[in-house]
């Protein structure tokens, strides 16, 4: 599957901003979604995903509460939106799917095999 992220852009801190990922293909309801996030100088972190059929969804602690990540299967998409966003979520995001993914393993990089190729996002202080 292919995948194309946008929405990134310059936002203010305790402002908003919403990502989509558009995925091409058939088959994007067999797909674990998730996103990804990499900050200068620092390794990418997992930062949400989604189940095939948007009923779970998972988050990490960093954003839980202030992000929410939800999909359109028959618009191939998924949409996460970024609320009360700090100066300490600036970083590419990047979307990023997979077929085989098990729920102990959604974290994990290695766990996803398609990558989108990152927006930025800029939260100024």
């Amino acid at each position: 599957v292919q995948l194309q992220a946008s929405g990134g852009g310059l936002v203010q801190a305790g402002g908003s901003l919403r990502l989509s990922c558009a995925a091409s293909g058939r088959t994007f309801s067999s797909y674990i979604m998730g996103w990804f996030r990499q900050a200068p100088g620092k390794e990418r972190e997992f930062v949400a995903a989604i189940s095939r059929s948007g009923s779970s969804t998972y988050y990490s602690d960093s954003v839980k509460g202030r992000f929410t990540l939800s999909r359109d299967n028959a618009k191939n998409t998924v949409y996460l939106q970024m609320n009360s966003l700090k100066p300490e979520d600036t970083a590419v995001y990047y979307c990023a799917a997979g077929p085989r993914i098990i729920v102990s393993t959604i974290r994990a990089r290695g766990a996803y095999d398609s990558w989108g190729q990152g927006t930025l996002v800029t939260v100024s202080s």
